[in-house]
């Protein structure tokens, strides 16, 4: 399910945004080894600041995992600025019906493989339909990004294979950079459908995806709701739990609570096995 987050409404995002800043960190830092500035465990840069369209994909709890940030080439962008050498000292595209779009990711942790709706060939084209969309309503007639031989192949079979390059591909760090043209078409749109099997409306409404998303980021709260300082036993289980290494460890404690259980009301339960079940999906 994808939300549009801009400049229009993005002061109602800005938890939604954090999030996904902490996506791109997971991925482009830690799981691919990117140059990119990452502080406080989220990736964001200086594009980030000219109120790009970030496309952003939400499960059904609620979590972020998958986006992509479209930005217009009439003004500064990442071909122009950081990719330039791959044009070959051609200038760049500047045109309002022509976008760039950039730092595309999937949260590959909590998604599965095959193709059904959690898994990231799902996702990624969700991302894609979402993002085509969104341009061709705003009047865009093509899309830029800056892409890997791996991704291109992507593209390729999934129904959203570019139809031209500009430049030529590039060394670039750790791997190889090209940048594809795509058109913003509705057969396009329709190749990444049939292929993906997604027939229905991707967008959610502002409020759709306001509740979405406060849905379960609420519900550890609620179990503490009444404030309530810790007793001992439950001060034990959260050291336990930030002292484990790994998902044996954490289902020792997970055990060691249920069998204790009768020693803790329903709320507090609540609390102690919701924090470890999130430790244990990061780990």
């Amino acid at each position: 399910m994808i939300i549009v987050i801009d400049g229009i409404n993005q002061h109602k995002f800005k938890d939604v945004l954090d999030e996904m800043y902490q996506l791109r960190a997971r991925v482009f830092g830690d799981r691919l080894g990117w140059d990119v500035n990452i502080r406080d465990g989220r990736e964001v840069d200086k594009f980030d600041t000219l109120n790009p369209a970030h496309v952003v994909s939400l499960n059904d709890e609620g979590d972020v995992v998958g986006c992509m940030r479209l930005l217009q080439t009439t003004g500064p962008h990442m071909l122009a600025e950081v990719f330039n050498s791959i044009l070959d000292g051609e200038p760049p595209l500047r045109s309002a019906q022509v976008w760039e779009a950039t730092r595309f990711c999937v949260d590959t942790k909590k998604l599965g493989r095959g193709r059904g709706e959690n898994s990231v060939s799902y996702v990624t084209s969700e991302v894609m339909i979402g993002s085509f969309e969104y341009a061709k309503m705003a009047g865009v007639l093509d899309s830029i990004a800056v892409i890997d031989p791996i991704m291109n192949r992507v593209l390729q079979r999934s129904g959203n294979a570019p139809y031209d390059y500009l430049g030529s591909a590039k060394p670039m760090g750790k791997v190889v950079a090209m940048a594809a043209l795509m058109d913003c078409s509705d057969e396009r749109i329709s190749g990444i459908r049939k292929y993906a099997g997604i027939a229905h409306d991707v967008f959610l409404s502002d409020q759709q995806a306001r509740t979405l998303f406060d849905k379960t980021k609420a519900a550890p709260k609620a179990a503490n709701y009444d404030r309530k300082p810790l007793n001992q036993l439950e001060k034990y289980f959260v050291e336990q739990m930030g002292a484990a290494t790994s998902k044996d460890e954490v289902d020792a404690v997970l055990r060691l609570i249920e069998e204790l259980s009768d020693k803790f009301t329903p709320e507090q339960k609540f609390a102690l096995l919701s924090t470890p079940r999130a430790f244990a999906h990061e780990a």
